[in-house]
């Protein structure tokens, strides 16, 4: 039987810190994204190959999606949420690969990213209107919606760690479930549908990051 995914198990210490499966798991995706991005832009050329040209392609793409939300220009923020969407499409997607299970299927995951696009959202919204015009934000449009606005923060953050978490974990736990009843081969199409849940899920995550952040930075509130 799979674990709960309320439950992470300990692998070992590093001083008072537990270090757990979906940790470990999300160091070796950073590694290999790392490795992966840095043998990629080795040599760039005006001229690109195959690697090159995909790499542009995901850029240029997600670029264009950035733009379309906040209206904006996009660079500023291509780093966090490009990074944010290659990322989770690994570790939604790592969940295929026979032993892995997603980190994004436990619960930590899905909250410590939630958490950073708390954070940014209010970073960049401080950034493009300032300390004053920012928090003057949440009193719109009238001061009454004050206390609605502030938990309004919170609760869409929540909603965004819930609805990755949900989708991600409930796909594996099926995927196992099936496969400890009817063997290995038989959950092969689940697995391809999970491959395009994880896709979508990242797709989404993002988007709804890349919305909360344009609200934030939209000087006309």
């Amino acid at each position: 039987m799979r674990a709960s995914p309320l439950i992470t198990t300990v692998l070992f210490h590093i001083g008072p810190v537990n270090i757990t499966r979906p940790v470990l798991t999300t160091w070796a995706i950073m590694a290999a994204l790392a490795l992966a991005s840095r043998f990629v832009t080795l040599r760039l050329a005006l001229r690109p190959g195959r690697g090159q040209a995909v790499l542009e392609l995901v850029v240029t793409g997600i670029m264009g999606q950035l733009e379309e939300v906040v209206r904006k220009q996009p660079r500023p923020f291509l780093p966090l949420l490009g990074t944010l969407f290659i990322f989770l499409v690994a570790a939604n997607l790592s969940g295929v690969l026979p032993g892995v299970q997603a980190p994004t299927a436990t619960l930590e995951t899905p909250a410590a990213l939630a958490l950073i696009v708390f954070l940014a959202v209010h970073f960049y919204g401080v950034r493009s209107r300032g300390v004053l015009g920012y928090l003057a934000s949440f009193a719109e449009p009238k001061l009454v919606m004050l206390p609605l606005n502030i938990v309004s923060e919170v609760t869409r953050t929540f909603s965004m760690m819930m609805r990755l978490f949900g989708n991600v974990m409930s796909g594996e736990f099926v995927i196992a479930l099936i496969i400890g009843l009817a063997g290995l081969f038989v959950p092969v199409p689940l697995m391809a549908l999970e491959i395009l849940v994880g896709l979508v899920q990242a797709y989404i995550f993002t988007v709804l990051a890349t919305v909360f952040i344009g609200a934030a930075v939209d000087d006309a509130g």
